[in-house]
């Protein structure tokens, strides 16, 4: 199944911003077959609830990706299938999202706590303030940010708050070197969410696998230029088919 890729979303904007670049693969692969699965709808915050419902709903044997919290769950999905599993890329997703003593390139806690509290107290606002840090850097961000926001779709607040205390918990860094298929991890210069000092953080935990930066883009690059990311996956995919 080397040509069926799943890519998996981020937080609480839905399956939108990942359609533009599922569109420009299918255009440059007409025999690859791409596919986004929805994050499970969960009340719970348990990775292995997580990771349950996500076997069940994804296709073995394929390639899985993901952007943001959408790439982290695909490592851990990638790593719990091994050999059923062809590859795993992701995009702007960093081990851990929240720093900690072992991973500094990540955010604040404190600001993380904050943005946690947002979303409990108001979180309709709290998605419109995600969605702009998600733009920052961007040559439009207010555009960008009016784009991820319009197409996101209405979660019920328990889910977007179970989503947050997962991504707060979240460390894959076991997954990702467990996991032995080729690997492909792009991160963006101008991020808001996660530093671009992340790329070379990963880098030395990962030595053989595939690390890209690209310089002047934003967490949400792949709504930005999907053309361009789909170029990068191509040529990664098209290079481990060589393999």
């Amino acid at each position: 199944m080397r040509d069926r890729l799943i890519l998996l979303p981020g937080w609480g904007l839905g399956i939108s911003p990942l359609e533009p670049l599922a569109a420009a693969l299918q255009g440059l692969d007409e025999h690859l077959r791409v596919e986004i699965e929805p994050l499970p709808e969960l009340d719970s915050s348990d990775l292995d609830e997580w990771l349950e419902e996500l076997d069940a709903s994804v296709p073995q044997d394929a390639w899985l990706g993901g952007w943001s919290l959408g790439g982290m769950l695909a490592a851990e999905l990638a790593a719990r299938r091994g050999e059923r599993c062809c590859g795993l890329l992701t995009l702007a997703s960093n081990p851990s999202f929240v720093a900690h003593a072992e991973w500094s390139s990540a955010m604040p806690a404190q600001t993380f706590d904050g943005f946690q509290a947002g979303c409990s107290a108001d979180p309709r606002t709290t998605l419109k303030r995600f969605s702009l840090l998600c733009a920052q850097g961007a040559e439009d961000p207010r555009g960008l940010s009016r784009l991820l926001l319009g197409g996101a779709p209405h979660t019920a607040p328990a889910v977007l708050m179970s989503g947050l205390e997962l991504l707060a918990q979240l460390d894959t860094r076991k997954a990702l070197q467990a996991f032995r298929g080729p690997q492909l991890h792009l991160f963006a210069g101008l991020d808001g969410l996660v530093p671009a000092e992340a790329a070379g953080e990963l880098l030395s935990l990962l030595p053989d696998v595939e690390i890209g930066l690209i310089e002047q883009a934003s967490h949400a690059f792949l709504l930005e230029d999907p053309h361009g990311v789909a170029g990068a996956i191509q040529a990664f995919l098209h290079e481990c088919g060589d393999d």
